[in-house]
């Protein structure tokens, strides 16, 4: 088995860039005078997180493997990233959250309940909360990271010639 060096570095950069996203979608107004759109555009993330997750593959088959690397190879290591990056999650929720972006639950809260997504106020928070979004995100960035490792090896894994 080989060391876990690159997942790690990846694992950092993608968080760091988690965190990026989350400064521009406060700066965008996402979090607060666009909330509405909020739900729609968030989604985009994917398109960065993907990217990484592929780079990462890809750099570790380069160092790694010598440029020959078999799925199951790139399964383990998106196994490894996923799991580190899913560690990481509440932390960068804990930093998005507090430090980023503090008003993002208060006003998604007052403007569901305002649109009739949820009854009461207190439905919402039931949701919309650190803790919610921690254990959320953690699951969501394992399952995704599963997900995408899985697909990208198709295309990453050095393919036998004939």
């Amino acid at each position: 088995m080989k060391p876990i060096k690159i997942e790690v570095k990846w694992a950092i950069l993608f968080s760091i860039m988690t965190l990026l996203w989350m400064v521009m979608e406060k700066v965008a107004g996402l979090h607060g005078k666009y909330i509405d759109y909020h739900m729609y555009l968030t989604n985009l993330f994917a398109i960065p997180a993907i990217w990484m997750m592929v780079l990462a593959l890809k750099e570790k088959k380069k160092l790694d493997y010598a440029g020959v690397i078999t799925y199951v190879q790139g399964l383990v290591s998106g196994i490894y990233l996923s799991l580190i990056i899913a560690a990481l999650t509440p932390l960068t929720q804990w930093i998005t959250t507090y430090v980023i972006t503090p008003e993002y639950f208060p006003n998604v809260i007052k403007r569901s309940v305002e649109i009739g997504y949820y009854k009461t106020t207190e439905e919402a928070i039931a949701n919309f909360n650190y803790k919610n979004y921690a254990i959320q995100g953690t699951i969501a960035a394992f399952v995704m990271g599963l997900l995408t490792t899985a697909i990208a090896m198709i295309f990453i894994r050095t393919k036998k010639s004939a």
